[in-house]
């Protein structure tokens, strides 16, 4: 437990604390072993399920990706994020992983390549995933009306507004079916309101009783003409999963996922063992970095979700960089990893094509559209953080980002916890740079 080895970061705090812990060391190694996670600036050892780097000589350009650290470590010095993760893999080899900054500012706990975030959204994949291996299973249909599986859905209508105020209340000319869905087409809203208002923030209320809830709303447009993002329409898909699986949505995206993928660090609960791992939230507040709280979604991220009833399918999971590695590696090899198959080679690629051609617009990042559960680049505006067409991926609403690009066999992930929408920069620098480091594309 050398201190010389933490981030840089740890200057920022007092030269008392700095001399009050190099007293207390000899203390500190007589009653603990040393901390599992190893401070950003030292050597970490890769997770054992990770892959060793990509020589220089094979396909990247690693002075390039050796850039990445310092320009991240700019916007930490500046204040415009706490601190960040970043993975670039090519060939299924990682290439470049390493963290800066800081994952809890107050506590003067440095980030370390194996911290632990809220996912948010991008735990929609996750879902997407397990809905298809259903499919697979013949136990789901996803053209079939979403009533099929969940009767409360029957009497649904639609709500108009039109531009002169008038409401017009009607029933369906199609039903809302399961692929609507998970490409945000089926005209349920982003975020119940009414007495689940406060739920994404609460989770007080469990998934089935929230869904059977969502079935009582009305649609804001007749499925299928309109694209707009739906938190609900997601877990819905989730409760879904939960009647055709016979297992509760925890389970079994653990059972079915989390575990076989070795993803040992992903959870929808916060383990006590694991709490100081998990970065915290922030926002700005007059141009300087402050703690998120119980405004955000899932509450107060240091309360960790105690006592949550609400899986959130739709934002739920805890997730490392190198366990989303994983997940997407089996995704960019068509649905495979280390010789077990999770979906079959047309499951992925069904997914991964776009739902929404003639919806517009469709997706987060623009030139975007949606397929099921993924944004897909499909438009010129969508390469424009060097993302290949065809690249799809999801963020979070904290800043969270992951990218595959089956063209140039790429891996890019990007976690930051910010929820004032200002992880754009990160993004982009992750992105770009992991991209143009990229020696042997097609």
């Amino acid at each position: 437990m050398a201190i010389a080895a933490s981030h840089p970061r740890n200057t920022l705090a007092s030269l008392g604390l700095i001399l009050s812990a190099l007293s207390l060391l000899p203390v500190v190694l007589a009653q603990k072993p040393a901390p599992t996670s190893t401070p950003v600036a030292a050597t970490t050892p890769a997770p054992p399920h990770a892959t060793a780097p990509v020589p220089a000589s094979l396909a990247m350009d690693m002075n390039r990706l050796r850039d990445i650290r310092p320009r991240l470590q700019e916007l930490v010095d500046r204040q415009q994020v706490p601190g960040v993760v970043y993975l670039v893999a090519h060939h299924g080899r990682i290439a470049a992983y390493d963290a800066v900054g800081m994952a809890n500012i107050e506590a003067v706990m440095p980030m370390y390549k194996d911290s632990i975030f809220q996912i948010m959204s991008m735990t929609k994949n996750f879902t997407g995933v397990a809905a298809m291996m259903l499919v697979e299973e013949g136990k789901i249909d996803l053209k079939s009306p979403i009533e099929h599986y969940l009767p409360e859905f029957k009497d649904i209508l639609v709500e108009e507004i039109a531009a002169d105020g008038t409401v017009t209340i009607r029933p369906p000319t199609s039903k809302p079916t399961v692929w609507q869905l998970m490409d945000h087409t089926s005209g349920l809203a982003e975020n119940p309101g009414g007495d689940l208002e406060d739920n994404p923030r609460t989770l007080r209320v469990p998934l089935a009783e929230a869904v059977k809830f969502y079935g009582t709303t009305r649609l804001k447009f007749e499925p299928g003409t309109r694209w707009s993002y739906s938190n609900m329409g997601i877990a819905t898909l989730g409760r879904i999963i939960e009647v055709v699986s016979g297992q509760d949505y925890i389970t079994f995206i653990t059972d079915r996922l989390l575990k076989p993928l070795g993803m040992k660090d992903s959870s929808f609960v916060a383990p006590l063992e694991k709490r100081d791992r998990i970065a915290l939230v922030y926002k700005h507040v007059d141009g300087k970095l402050v703690r998120s709280g119980s405004e955000v979604l899932a509450g107060d991220p240091a309360f960790y979700r105690a006592g949550a009833q609400y899986p959130a399918p739709e934002f739920g999971m805890y997730s490392t960089a190198a366990d989303l590695f994983r997940f997407y590696q089996m995704l960019l090899n068509h649905g495979i990893l280390d010789g077990h198959r999770y979906l079959s080679r047309q499951s992925v690629a069904t997914m991964t094509q776009v739902f929404t051609p003639d919806v517009k617009p469709s997706g987060w990042m623009g030139g975007t559209g949606y397929g099921l559960t993924f944004e897909i680049v499909n438009q010129p505006e969508g390469t424009l953080l060097l993302h290949s067409p065809g690249t799809f991926g999801h963020g979070g609403a904290f800043g969270t980002e992951g990218s595959i690009d089956p063209k140039n066999d790429l891996i890019r992930i990007m976690l930051v916890q910010m929820s004032d929408g200002s992880a754009e920069i990160p993004r982009s620098i992750v992105m770009q740079m992991g991209a143009a480091a990229v020696l042997d594309g097609k």
